[in-house]
């Protein structure tokens, strides 16, 4: 007897459902796959008719941020696109390991407040809104929240004892440093490059000198800046005249000069835990009393002495000048320049740094009302990116759900700034703002491709509000990296040939052709 002659055998009316599937990056017991065989078993004993499917693979629960499978689900309950009534998911922490249990219950309450009730095939209690149920849903979300702090307070003790093994916590290795990747037992297995990592659980990674070339200018840097008093920004304009670049293979910066002459590792300490997030929190810099700190862990590139007295420069020059002397100096600097701005600070080797007059008045803009300077516009730039970068995430959601309904699979990956699909090929997806010439004819820069390797690259040129989508160019990875910086209203036939009025052709590429059997 088929599904359908049973349920009406049963009297009972079929539900059309859908269901939400999530994994997290975490060692877990129940895959996707797990969570979809153990809703269809459910379906089939309650009559439901799994209609749609939400999935947030690879998704942390902590929070909404990153999950477009569940913003989606809200999205399409709330405007009444929803073609289900009940939503099934395997359990209360598939739902979020949120750390406040309200706005896992918020979530919820949306759905239901939409006619949609959320059930949990799982658990031992019937999501039916009684005293009972919600008491245990309350307990379940506790505990839910309560299992990702001691996932994270574990990893912290793991990484911890690490690095007080003398072993690397990750990051990059640092000019005039590679990273040895070394087996259980400590012997040197290979040195890794950038973006490579260790293979094995087992495997760890030690720091160890670089290049002859780069460890002398280490040496350089320190000599001339404790020897012959020169600024961390005349010491970064010197590597750049003589064409020298950082490990990233970028131009010095001041920034990057002063990270080598404060950083504990160039005379052999690991520090750790400097900085921190966890559990998806801002991300905050620790008290020195909780930084982990091994002495010797590798071998260092100046003597104790040479840093030492690079410290003590550092501080002398932070705390010689006073707070009127540097609003005489930035007032001096806005008269010469006619304009202020971070770069421009940092640039004036008779100014102080903007990390500086952050420290002492709060922000910049502190400083620039204090010497009667207009900030605002400086920070349109600001305000317009971070608006161009909601409007990519937004059309980004927007494809992933068009794929979805298409019968393909997406999903954003924010770390590599990645849109994955169908586990086949990668999109790039940038936004580029419109940018008038001085004779008025429009451009739009199209740099950042170079930042990710893709398959295919997508650039979103904005009209003259930077608001509007003026049209969408996709085109090969091969063939974005041969464009040119700035594009122009007509870039070429070979370029133009990639520009569409919508993102439909990534839809149609994700789309799942069946396959026809012959006879």
């Amino acid at each position: 007897m088929g599904k359908a002659s049973a349920t009406q055998n049963s009297g009972r009316r079929e539900v059309r459902a859908a269901q939400y599937l999530r994994m997290s990056t975490e060692y877990q017991t129940y895959s996707i796959e797990n969570q979809r065989d153990a809703i269809r078993d459910y379906a089939d004993v309650m009559g439901y008719d799994i209609v749609a499917t939400y999935e947030d693979p690879g998704r942390s629960g902590l929070s909404i941020g990153g999950r477009p499978g569940l913003r989606r689900l809200l999205r399409d309950v709330e405007s009444g696109q929803a073609d289900f009534e009940t939503v099934v998911v395997y359990d209360v922490s598939r739902w979020g390991r949120f750390q406040n249990i309200d706005e896992s219950a918020s979530y919820e309450y949306r759905c239901q407040m939409a006619g949609v009730r959320i059930e949990f095939c799982a658990e031992q209690f019937a999501n039916d809104g009684s005293i009972g149920s919600d008491v245990l849903k309350a307990i379940k979300r506790t505990m839910a929240a309560e299992l990702s702090r001691m996932l994270s307070q574990k990893t912290f003790i793991g990484q911890s004892r690490i690095i007080k093994m003398g072993f690397r916590g990750g990051g990059y290795a640092g000019y005039g440093f590679r990273r040895l990747m070394v087996d259980a037992s400590g012997n040197p297995k290979t040195i890794l490059k950038q973006r490579e990592y260790k293979s094995l659980v087992t495997d760890r990674v030690i720091l160890v000198p670089g290049p002859a070339d780069e460890i002398a200018i280490v040496r350089w840097i320190f000599g001339q800046f404790v020897k012959k008093g020169k600024r961390a920004v005349e010491i970064a304009i010197a590597l750049n005249e003589r064409g020298v670049v950082t490990d990233l293979n970028q131009p010095w910066s001041t920034s990057s000069v002063r990270t080598v002459l404060t950083n504990e590792k160039y005379i052999g300490n690991n520090v750790w835990n400097r900085k921190s997030t966890r559990l998806h929190s801002k991300r905050v810099g620790n008290p020195v009393s909780t930084w982990v700190r091994v002495e010797n862990a590798s071998e260092p590139l100046v003597s104790r002495d040479l840093f030492n007295r690079a410290q003590a420069i550092a501080k002398a020059r932070a705390c010689r000048i006073s707070n009127e002397q540097m609003l005489v100096d930035l007032s001096k600097l806005l008269e010469k320049r006619g304009w202020l701005s971070a770069s421009i600070i940092n640039a004036a080797p008779d100014c102080s740094k903007k990390s500086l007059y952050i420290h002492r008045f709060g922000s910049l803009q502190v400083a620039y009302r204090l010497i009667g300077f207009e900030a605002s516009l400086n920070y349109r730039y600001f305000d317009l990116n971070n608006q161009l970068h909601r409007r990519r995430l937004e059309l980004i959601e927007d494809l992933v759900a068009a794929i979805g309904k298409a019968g393909g699979v997406a999903y954003y990956d924010a770390k590599t700034g990645l849109l994955r699909i169908n586990e086949e090929f990668t999109v790039a997806i940038w936004v580029a703002r419109y940018r008038p010439t001085s004779y008025g004819y429009p451009r739009w820069p199209f740099r950042r491709r170079r930042e990710t390797v893709s398959d295919i690259s997508v650039l979103i040129r904005m009209k003259t509000d930077n608001v509007t989508v003026r049209d969408y160019l996709i085109a090969p990875a091969d063939d974005a990296q041969r464009a040119p910086p700035m594009l122009r209203s007509n870039s070429g036939t070979r370029l133009d040939a990639f520009l569409f009025q919508s993102l439909d052709p990534l839809v149609e590429l994700a789309k799942r052709a069946p396959i026809e059997l012959g006879s």
